[in-house]
């Protein structure tokens, strides 16, 4: 037996840039361990499969694994597999502008993404299923964060902005570093890396400094060896989550607020990445992310 797959790019408008995303159609008998053979297969930071949803006015229900895990919610699939199925669902011929609302069924709950092509360019806008809270496990300090990525201690934090441990769907650890040459030099080191995500419950970690002026307001790098992906080029999930980092550094006002993320450019997978976080009496009320994508490959794949 034989699924229907694609490759495409997410959170880029050109190809072979961005975040490489497979995704495989007709799911719906494979097994946990089937889908993460595949998604081991294709070695992909991750990998989506399509489901019929459980209400049909949804879209799909949706699986998400690493190489490694599976998890609940991330971002860029969650753009990748909207900007999918709102293109299989027109014909093929037809290249004008449209705007479809469509929910997916994800682990950590239902996702509404509006997908609108405008132009000849595709974007997707997804509000994150649940308001990024603190982290359960024990949030580490300078220190401990530098140890973790091989830097000086001077050279964590700036501003207002300190090491942060926040969740929403996975978790991760938010190191703020004084410059894009420190965010440049940053790389798990062990023992402190797996010490570091032993004692906050997280294995990864988000750095990131403030950008250029030029293509984003911050850029970052996302690292998670234990998950099984060395370096990420763009993650929507910890972009979501960034919100509330920016609201505990003083970044965010009342309102709805928009930051341009850039990220992978150290790997040469340049990504941008937007950012909407709302705010109201000073807490969080809803997080949006949004990027492009492009298509770079079809096929099919044996089951396991």
């Amino acid at each position: 037996m034989k699924l229907e797959f694609s490759v495409v790019d997410v959170f880029t408008t050109r190809r072979y840039a961005g975040n490489p995303l497979a995704i495989v159609e007709g799911a719906d008998d494979l097994s946990d361990a089937q889908m993460q053979t595949i998604a081991r297969e294709f070695n992909l930071s991750e990998t989506i499969f399509i489901q019929k949803p459980a209400r049909k006015r949804h879209a799909a229900r949706v699986r998400i694994f690493l190489p490694a895990r599976e998890i609940p919610f991330a971002g860029h699939p969650t753009i990748g597999c909207a900007i999918h199925l709102a293109l299989a669902a027109r014909r093929k011929k037809d290249k004008s502008d449209f705007r479809v609302e469509l929910v997916l069924e994800e682990q950590a709950g239902l996702v509404p993404v509006v997908v609108e092509r405008k132009g000849g360019e595709i974007s997707a806008r997804f509000t994150a299923p649940v308001v990024p809270v603190a982290g359960a496990g024990a949030r580490p300090d300078a220190a401990t964060a530098a140890a973790a990525l091989g830097l000086p201690v001077g050279e964590i934090g700036f501003d207002g902005h300190q090491v942060g441990l926040w969740q929403g769907g996975p978790s991760f650890v938010f190191v703020p570093v004084r410059s894009l040459d420190a965010l440049g030099r940053a790389r798990p080191c062990e023992p402190a890396w797996s010490a570091m995500a032993n004692a906050s419950g997280s294995g990864a970690a988000y750095v990131y400094a403030r950008g250029d002026g030029r293509d984003a307001a911050f850029r970052a790098r996302m690292f998670s060896p234990g998950w099984g992906v060395a370096e990420d080029p763009a993650t929507g999930a910890a972009s979501a989550i960034f919100a509330a980092q920016l609201l505990a550094a003083g970044e965010l006002k009342e309102g709805t607020n928009a930051f341009g993320l850039a990220q992978g450019h150290e790997m040469g997978r340049p990504s941008q990445i937007g950012l909407e976080a709302d705010v109201k009496g000073g807490k969080l009320t809803a997080v949006r992310v949004s990027g492009s994508s492009v298509k770079i490959a079809r096929g099919r794949i044996r089951v396991p």
